[in-house]
């Protein structure tokens, strides 16, 4: 059996597809499997157990999750076609994203898009025609010019009946576990990343962590999910996804790849991807780390997840590093460096004073700099006539992630009469030009 399964899906169209988009990224079988790889393989023995792919694209988790099936069950029900009818009726569901990826996932399941037709594996009803593969067109609840679940702009999808809504029905739905009315096992998925908030510079609001949560909430056994690794440490309004993860004594085991290519081949996705396993009867504050790059796992490391503070450090070697600073007791950085703005104006500034009689760093114009009047510095205004140690907040590299990596570079000291835009970090202020050099 498993030699006709191996066959029959060589060659592989979904990993052709695992190319295709960095917001809605198909994931290629390869990663599916090792993601399968984490879980208890006894659950795909056991023909009680249910798995729900909440917001299905390609339909791979699901097709890789049968084919197990077919090999663990084959002791409990020796007739094929029983085994097939049974794992595709009982064991395996999903909800499509959008109707084009129900037809792609239900193709990839049932070998037929429309599951009530002779080609399909097993022949579900006319009533029942789209299979355990569900999609239901969802519309937003706009709140002002947003969507109240999901913080997606009205002006880019109060959208005509022809066109997808993406209001992705299981993070619009107050009660998700209503959709099947059942309690599932094992919830697993790669879920839509980002949404248009309709901001500037195509601003984008992530949902990912909302697929995380509410699957969280319906408690399964066990969750797994591949999402971008952003929310680490920052992250457009995941403070309190980072602070329920980093504190969430379920999470069992975390596979990083700074680089999202080395996970997803061709896909750019700054800040890298990560996937993770979250157990119900798992109970620690010690999570198993699996560091990647293009060869695979390169370093393992038990360690607290919530070990500093507020943020994750992925490297294992930096936290080597960390605690031995720590363990010195000496005041930290964060006690000297001032928060964003530290003058009030932001990276996108260019309402400048031709007469003004401060100078304000800038990456906005051809020489670095412009000025400003100076009653209008009202943000750490005390500082203007002192010595500043500053550094760029970033610099992009363009090769790598599509130039969303981001490295600190360009350090500097800004003279007295001088102030910066938020495209800099104020490291310390000096009363003298000495001691900002030292």
């Amino acid at each position: 059996m498993a030699e006709i399964l191996e066959k029959s899906y060589n060659p592989d169209v979904l990993s052709c597809l695992a190319n295709l988009s960095n917001d809605e990224v198909f994931t290629p079988p390869g990663v599916a499997n090792e993601m399968l790889d984490m879980l208890p393989q006894e659950l795909f023995s056991d023909p009680n157990t249910t798995f729900l792919d909440p917001a299905c694209k390609s339909g791979v988790f699901l097709r890789e999750i049968a084919k197990r099936l077919i090999i663990g069950l084959e002791p409990l029900f020796p007739d094929l076609e029983e085994r097939l009818d049974h794992i595709f009726r009982k064991q395996l569901f999903g909800i499509a994203i959008t109707e084009l990826t129900s037809l792609i996932s239900r193709r990839s399941l049932y070998c037929s898009a429309y599951p009530n037709s002779d080609y399909s594996i097993i022949k579900f009803d006319d009533e029942n025609a789209g299979g355990n593969i569900r999609f239901k067109r969802t519309q937003h609840s706009w709140r002002g010019s947003k969507c109240a679940f999901c913080g997606a702009s009205e002006s880019q999808y109060n959208r005509e009946e022809s066109l997808e809504t993406h209001a992705y029905e299981w993070i619009h739905k107050v009660k998700p576990e209503e959709i099947f009315n059942m309690k599932f096992d094992v919830i697993i998925s790669n879920p839509p990343y980002q949404l248009s908030d309709g901001g500037n510079n195509a601003s984008a609001t992530p949902i990912y962590q909302k697929f995380v949560e509410k699957s969280i909430r319906l408690n399964p056994n066990y969750i797994i999910m591949i999402i971008p690794s952003r929310w680490y440490c920052g992250g457009r309004g995941l403070d309190d996804f980072r602070s329920m993860m980093l504190n969430n004594s379920h999470l069992m085991e975390l596979h990083d790849f700074k680089k999202s290519s080395d996970c997803f081949p061709g896909i750019r996705n700054g800040g890298g991807i990560c996937y993770f396993l979250w157990s119900k009867n798992y109970s620690s504050n010690n999570v198993k780390v699996c560091e990647h790059n293009n060869q695979g796992i390169y370093r393992i490391e038990t360690r607290p997840f919530n070990e500093f503070g507020g943020i994750f450090i992925r490297d294992s070697l930096v936290c080597n590093i960390i605690r031995k600073v720590l363990s010195k007791k000496e005041k930290s950085m964060s006690d000297l460096v001032y928060t964003q703005k530290p003058f009030g104006f932001r990276t996108n500034f260019t309402d400048f004073d031709i007469d003004g009689d401060v100078k304000i760093y800038t990456k906005k114009t051809k020489d670095g700099f412009a000025y400003i009047n100076r009653s209008r510095v009202t943000v750490n205004a005390d500082i203007i006539n002192k010595w500043k140690l500053v550094t760029s907040r970033s610099t992009s590299v363009p090769e790598e992630d599509n130039g969303q990596v981001l490295r600190i570079s360009q350090t500097f000291v800004v003279e007295p009469g001088a102030v910066v835009t938020e495209s800099y970090v104020v490291i310390d202020v000096f009363e003298n030009k000495t001691l900002a050099y030292c």
